[in-house]
């Protein structure tokens, strides 16, 4: 939430879940095997105790908004073996 802080674990910590998109700044797509609560849990571990974090588990989209090379990148995690 406060300028300037280090997203670094944040994006390792996804890393480490499965294949993913930064979707947008603070947006990120993730796809994995893993529960819900074990994302959430895993991130939550690295992230300063004054963010937010919300894990929804999709099971379709529609973006049309997005120029195609995002578009290609979440295809791309969507259609890829989770972790």
């Amino acid at each position: 939430m406060s300028p300037g802080q280090n997203y670094d674990a944040v994006r390792q910590a996804i890393d480490a879940l499965g294949p993913w998109y930064q979707f947008q700044f603070s947006l990120f797509y993730l796809k994995s095997d893993m529960s819900l609560q074990a994302v959430h849990d895993a991130i939550r571990r690295v992230m300063d105790p004054n963010d937010r974090l919300c894990v929804i588990a999709s099971t379709a989209a529609y973006v049309s908004t997005y120029p195609q090379p995002d578009i290609d990148e979440l295809n791309f995690v969507w259609f890829s073996p989770g972790s």
